[in-house]
């Protein structure tokens, strides 16, 4: 994924898959796939020397993993994400630990940025909603904004990224960094054959099923966002599961099988993905699958 196969999470409250446990599909996430990213969060932190300079803005930030590895550098950290409450959840309790009202914070009621709680100079701050509500006026403008989500999977997965980095980039110092990531040419991912489960079973009618990459997906989105292009690169980010059915469930914490599972049911997902799975896995019983990354670092006008 990570943030980690990618995630694409249903909104917690509408058009999220009948019968999901998100509270379960986000441990998933946090437990299995997130990790999956982070030889991508580390190259791009070396690449672009993260430490106590550093001022970024997480996009999509989910249960913060690629925030906490920043702030670990040295790295003043703002998450915002507004699709999963759950996630957030986790993230304060990686990156607020034994903080007040941390038990609220695992039942997703931790006080937000914009319900008037302020995080302490330094404090990494996590904001539940869109990007405007990270705006801290009293604080320096980000140099650093990351959108770790790996676009091209979804239909309209870049048009969504565009209109956030549209509401993200005005928060941030000219010349600051933007990164963008997305998924490598098929042919060298081998979970592209298991991603293909997606869209095979989703209703082509509805638009939500998984699509390959393309090669310039990157580059076409930070041209619409206005970003100048300054350096891309590409990051082996293998997907390693201790056996089949974590494969499973870390596969569908993205919630890339979403369209999937309404079109057909659970069952019939879960039977289609063990098959899929099935030529990667080894004869100790984990799933190994190689997959490349390609990352690109934009700047603000």
């Amino acid at each position: 994924m990570t943030p980690t196969l990618v995630r694409q999470h249903s909104s917690s409250h509408a058009g999220a898959t009948p019968h999901v446990d998100l509270r379960a599909r986000a441990r998933d996430w946090s437990e299995i796939q997130e990790r999956m990213l982070v030889p991508l969060y580390e190259a791009v932190f070396e690449r672009l020397d993260v430490g106590g300079d550093t001022r970024m803005l997480g996009l999509g930030c989910g249960s913060g993993l690629a925030l906490l590895m920043a702030a670990s550098r040295g790295a003043a950290v703002t998450g915002v994400d507004s699709r999963s409450p759950e996630l957030l959840a986790l993230a304060r309790r990686r990156l607020l630990p034994g903080a007040p009202g941390e038990t609220g914070a695992a039942e997703g009621q931790w006080p937000s940025e914009t319900g008037g709680t302020r995080a302490r100079a330094g404090t990494p701050r996590l904001v539940e909603g869109s990007p405007e509500a990270a705006a801290d006026p009293t604080a320096p403008a980000f140099n650093l904004v990351t959108a770790f989500e790996p676009t091209g999977c979804l239909a309209d997965d870049s048009e969504r990224l565009g209109e956030l980095l549209a509401r993200a980039t005005p928060l941030a110092a000219r010349g600051a960094a933007v990164v963008l990531a997305g998924w490598g040419p098929p042919e060298r991912c081998a979970t592209t054959s298991v991603l293909r489960v997606a869209g095979k079973l989703s209703d082509p009618l509805r638009g939500a099923g998984w699509r390959p990459a393309l090669r310039d997906d990157l580059e076409e989105v930070a041209q619409r966002a206005g970003l100048r292009p300054d350096g891309s690169g590409r990051v082996a980010c293998p997907f390693g599961y201790a056996d089949p059915g974590s494969a499973v469930r870390g596969l569908l914490s993205t919630g890339l099988f979403d369209a999937a599972v309404a079109a057909t049911d659970r069952e019939q997902v879960d039977k289609e993905l063990a098959e899929a799975l099935h030529p990667h896995q080894r004869p100790d019983g984990t799933v190994w699958m190689p997959n490349v990354f390609r990352y690109l670092i934009a700047r603000v006008r």
